[in-house]
């Protein structure tokens, strides 16, 4: 392999505020994400020597991810990965379910090259921008990094695919890790052609535990169109009002899985000899709802 090759790094764009347009730069909150094109976004970011292929795979706003987004994103993913010259893989995405990606991302593909997410809390045209600082960086870390697997970088941080979380709505570095968050070993995880070839994606719904929780609405759905699996997000150590409780409890006798987080931002849920359904350690809400989708889609392969 010449040196030459074995520094290409493609950049996967898939929109998100580092792609938006303020209508007003003076007022960067009022944007529409997903207008500037991957070329444009990497105008001037091209270090010597460094060859950059690009793709732009969605131009969406992130709240809109959707799981046929996830499936293009991993098929470019895994092609630019198993490509000899290839170092490593940048991808742009919006901030909103960022965490919700790069865990589907690092669990499904478990990739042997440096894979690189990046964001922006500022649209590209506002003064100040983080967007082009977080990609540069975004970039240099693929370079430099010899480890393997999905990171999060922002604000001058770096973060593991499978801990990372948004933890705030605006500031510049909206991202937080928790430690020793792992897959939950009891959830299987499907191949990467499993996943692609999934056409009726499972449904998994997310429920919070709070006073007053009735389980009116499992209930509700679990007479009508019910879904395979539930997510509820305790209170505390994954904590659960007694009627939601009993709400989940037959809703799992109707065949539907229930896995149990917390609601609370760091910690997770504790194993209690008093517990009766199972729970996602230290994986998030949003987190668990994904594992729970790969186990649902490698239990149907």
């Amino acid at each position: 392999m010449n040196a030459n090759k074995s520094k290409k790094i493609v950049v996967l764009a898939t929109g998100g505020t580092i792609a938006g347009l303020a209508a007003d730069a003076a007022k960067p909150q009022n944007y529409t994400a997903g207008q500037v094109g991957v070329a444009d976004l990497l105008q001037g970011l091209a270090a010597e020597g460094l060859e950059l292929q690009t793709e732009q795979v969605a131009q969406i706003d992130s709240k809109d991810m959707s799981f046929s987004v996830w499936q293009s994103l991993l098929a470019r993913l895994a092609h630019w990965l198993a490509q000899d010259d290839v170092q490593g893989v940048v991808i742009t995405h919006g901030t909103d379910t960022l965490e919700e990606t790069a865990y589907f991302l690092q669990t499904v593909l478990r990739s042997s090259k440096p894979v690189a997410m990046t964001c922006a809390m500022l649209p590209a045209n506002a003064p100040n921008s983080d967007g082009p600082g977080n990609l540069k960086d975004a970039l240099a870390w693929v370079q430099v990094n010899s480890s393997c697997g999905v990171a999060v970088v922002c604000a001058g941080q770096v973060h593991a695919a499978h801990a990372v979380q948004k933890s705030h709505s605006h500031q510049r570095n909206p991202f937080t890790s928790q430690a020793g968050v792992v897959h939950p070993a009891a959830l299987r995880v499907p191949s990467v052609a499993h996943v692609l070839a999934c056409k009726d994606w499972p449904r998994v719904e997310l429920v919070f535990n709070h006073v007053g929780a009735d389980g009116r609405v499992v209930r509700a759905l679990m007479t009508g169109d019910a879904p395979q699996g539930w997510v509820v997000a305790g209170t505390g150590n994954g904590t659960l009002h007694h009627d939601l409780e009993a709400a989940l409890l037959d809703a799992q006798k109707q065949g539907a899985q229930v896995l149990r987080a917390s609601r609370c931002a760091q910690g997770g849920v504790q194993s209690r000899d008093a517990d009766v359904l199972p729970h996602a350690g230290g994986l998030t809400a949003v987190q668990s709802r994904v594992a729970l989708l790969l186990h649902l889609i490698a239990q149907s392969a």
